[in-house]
């Protein structure tokens, strides 16, 4: 009988020899669909591993020419939509509320998960708004009445003990958000750095509250999103670019590549970069973490049905 085995054995081996049990290494990788990519960015903080790596030639290393475009932070599904743009980068919150009112996404990267006073709202010295229940209807500024701002001010207020329906938002750029608290116009402002940085060293600004705290601990800010038929049609392409992003995103665990990085494609000067509260940079799309950013829309009203992340994820 053994020796009887032993040329079906033998067979076997050559069998696997010609790819039978191999994982595909002998035969050449297939090609990229695409080897250039438009990249939609925004806020320098939140994108500063993928800035940095393009500007260290990690993505051309891979096969990709990048290009990055900026775009305004509510024009970023807009453009992308229009094929203006390949990739988006974009909060959690514009990238859920289109999913739900039917734009078919595929995530292609988290981009930056909030920290401690990495967002917060604040006030100015003479302020008499000196604790979140201290006003019934508080006036607060955000940069947008339906993103990210709303939401985790009001998690954070309504924590405190304010009743979410009587708080009052206010749309104000960041950059105009000093000059609406010197004037009255809001009770505090909802800022994320560098601008509370910022307002803190040119106007003695201070932190009313947290706005990572409680439901918004440690909450996903932002990511890059990709169109559901772009994701389907690149899916090698797109893989290529979540491995150099990943790379560049575990890289930035060190902060001190951020900050020095930060002043050579921003108007954040080296002081303010060295000041400024910085969250965290995820490696890979985690949909159970992302998760919480849609139920906690979902919960406030912010979306209609819930939201399945995972569906946005994609496959291996």
């Amino acid at each position: 009988m053994r020796l009887r085995a032993i040329p079906l054995v033998a067979a076997l081996l050559t069998l696997a020899g010609c790819g039978v049990f191999s994982s595909g290494d002998s035969t050449p990788d297939a090609p990229l669909e695409r080897t250039e990519l438009r990249i939609g960015v925004g806020s320098p903080i939140d994108t500063a591993p993928l800035r940095v790596a393009v500007g260290e030639g990690r993505f051309t290393a891979a096969g990709l020419a990048v290009t990055l475009v900026d775009v305004p932070a509510d024009q970023a599904i807009t453009k992308l939509s229009a094929g203006e743009i390949d990739i988006a980068f974009a909060s959690d919150v514009s990238i859920f509320r289109a999913s739900a009112a039917g734009t078919a996404l595929q995530l292609q990267g988290e981009a930056y998960t909030a920290g401690r006073n990495t967002m917060a709202l604040v006030t100015l010295p003479g302020s008499d708004y000196t604790e979140p229940t201290g006003k019934r209807s508080p006036k607060i500024a955000v940069n947008m009445l339906d993103d990210v701002g709303v939401l985790a001010a009001r998690s954070v207020l309504a924590t405190a003990g304010v009743e979410a329906g009587k708080i009052q938002f206010k749309q104000h750029a960041f950059d105009r958000m000093p000059q609406a608290l010197q004037a009255g116009e809001v009770d505090a402002a909802w800022m994320v750095e560098p601008y509370i940085t910022r307002a803190e060293k040119e106007l003695g600004a201070s932190i009313l509250a947290d706005g990572a705290r409680g439901a918004t601990l440690d909450f996903p800010m932002s990511s890059y999103v990709s169109t559901g038929t772009f994701g389907q049609g690149n899916a090698r392409t797109l893989a290529a670019f979540r491995k150099v992003l990943s790379e560049a995103q575990v890289r930035a665990a060190d902060s001190a590549i951020v900050r020095d990085a930060l002043p050579t494609f921003s108007d954040i000067d080296r002081t303010t970069a060295s000041l400024i509260s910085l969250g965290s940079y995820p490696a890979s799309v985690n949909g159970i973490r992302l998760q919480r950013v849609a139920d906690l829309m979902h919960n406030s009203g912010m979306i209609g049905a819930r939201l399945d992340v995972q569906a946005l994820v994609p496959r291996p």
